[in-house]
């Protein structure tokens, strides 16, 4: 297992946003023997294809010899994480500092931001169709930034808000250079003097910040934790770590009778809207474009055939779960709380107090994936997030349930989830990787 996990720590440093992850996708799809949708005609039993949805969703497929209306077998995760994204009109100089306006994307604490090293990480695309890569803060030899925190000296005023009020988003600007003010009355020198750093550097003008997809996440690679190097402690594991085991699974398990498929997609953090979100029509597209690859079926309409095979699905909601936190044991139910080193999570409903906006999983289904993994001697333990009326959260699995086939979130513990740096066990992720393969071969 020490490949998957030194394989899991370079997708995290390599996948530090959306886009990246779909790149590292690609690349060790392709080295597997996966092909883009567009590169084929016809599809058949064992084949291999991806398809990518606007470089920020991707779902790959092993087509098994069964009809596939009889349904797929899905691993279904996100690649989007909490952080702050750089705004359109972003620069501005105030006395002499020069800052990078930005908003906050997904639920964080907006305190644990401040006065860290921060990096750059995205892309800047420009008017003639031209992308510039931009990744600053993360090599050893970049600079990197922050957001100013106030000395502990004069801050009893901040001191005495609660935490929510601790900073304001508005504040949550990243301070990116700094210089005297202008002796000759120039307005603004030192954003100018930013400007034309991003020109020579980067290749890209003030103006381009319009069409660019910046996001500002921890600088600094993720790394092994505790003196037995027994845990993980790294930026972006909600929902990385479900999302890279998937993956794996999907590249080392072959697709025998049912078709496999590894679904990763995008803005799961603000609630899976968007064209790359699992509100959309994002699957059942991607169903679409495998289903126009096979000969046509004369007696079955296509719509039918296609509603048929979501319908027939099996799907794994890969996503994380809250680890027991000893510390602040009160807001947990310990006796159906997950922990750390006790292997994968079953979480049967998800949604907060009443089940509000809940997926909640049948328990035929979860007794076939116990059978599964009792027979491997693969451990499991089932949870909720914390005590009911404390608070909840939803996962990508309710908008499959809406295709009617059989979805249980199954994921990863992890404590500190959402904040910049967060922690899971070495254990629980060797045994998420083999709940996941032994997932991909029910038939």
């Amino acid at each position: 297992m020490e490949n998957l996990i030194n394989g899991y720590l370079s997708f995290l440093d390599n996948g530090k946003t959306e886009r990246r992850c779909v790149i590292e996708t690609i690349k060790q799809a392709e080295k597997a023997g996966y092909r883009s949708i567009e590169d084929l005609k016809s599809l058949k039993a064992g084949d291999r294809v991806y398809i990518c949805k606007m470089g920020k969703a991707i779902m790959l497929f092993d087509i098994g010899s069964d009809d596939i209306s009889k349904g797929l077998n899905i691993l279904g995760a996100h690649i989007d994480s909490p952080r702050l994204d750089v705004k359109q009109n972003p620069v501005y100089e105030k006395d002499g500092l020069v800052y990078l306006n930005t908003h906050y994307y997904g639920g964080i604490k907006k305190y644990q931001w401040l006065a860290i090293p921060l990096a750059i990480n995205g892309f800047v695309f420009l008017k003639d169709g031209k992308a510039i890569d931009v990744n600053v803060g993360d090599d050893p030899e970049d600079p990197v930034f922050c957001i100013s925190d106030i000395l502990p000296h004069i801050a009893q005023k901040q001191m005495a808000k609660t935490a929510s009020d601790f900073v304001e988003g508005e504040n949550l600007d990243l301070i990116i250079g700094c210089g005297p003010e202008s002796k000759n009355d120039e307005k603004e020198p030192n954003k100018k003097r930013i400007i034309s750093i991003l020109k020579d550097k980067y290749g890209f003008e003030e103006e381009d910040f319009a069409s660019a997809e910046l996001e500002i996440v921890p600088a600094g690679k993720s790394r092994l934790s505790g003196f037995d190097k027994s845990m993980v402690l790294g930026y972006g594991q909600d929902d990385r770590v479900c999302s890279y085991t998937s993956l794996r699974a999907m590249l080392d398990v072959r697709a025998e009778k049912r078709t496999t498929c590894c679904l990763l997609v995008d803005k799961e953090e603000i609630g899976s809207q968007g064209a790359t979100g699992m509100s959309s029509q994002l699957l059942s597209n991607a169903v679409a474009e495998i289903l126009a690859k096979f000969p046509a079926d004369n007696e079955t309409p296509f719509e039918l055939r296609l509603r048929r095979t979501l319908s027939n699905s099996l799907m794994l909601s890969s996503d994380v779960n809250s680890a027991y936190d000893p510390i602040n044991w009160e807001l947990y139910d310990k006796q159906n709380s997950s922990f750390l080193s006790r292997g994968v999570v079953f979480n049967k409903y998800t949604g907060s107090r009443g089940k509000s906006h809940a997926s909640d999983a049948n328990p035929e289904f979860i007794a076939r994936i116990r059978a599964k993994l009792d027979a491997k001697g693969i451990r499991y333990q089932n949870a909720e997030m914390a005590r009911v009326d404390i608070g909840g959260g939803g996962t990508i699995a309710k908008y499959a349930a809406e295709y009617g086939m059989q979805v249980l979130d199954c994921g990863v513990p992890v404590q500190s989830m959402h904040a910049p740096w967060e922690l899971t066990s070495v254990y629980d992720i060797e045994q998420t990787y083999l709940c996941y393969k032994e997932f991909l071969t029910i038939e």
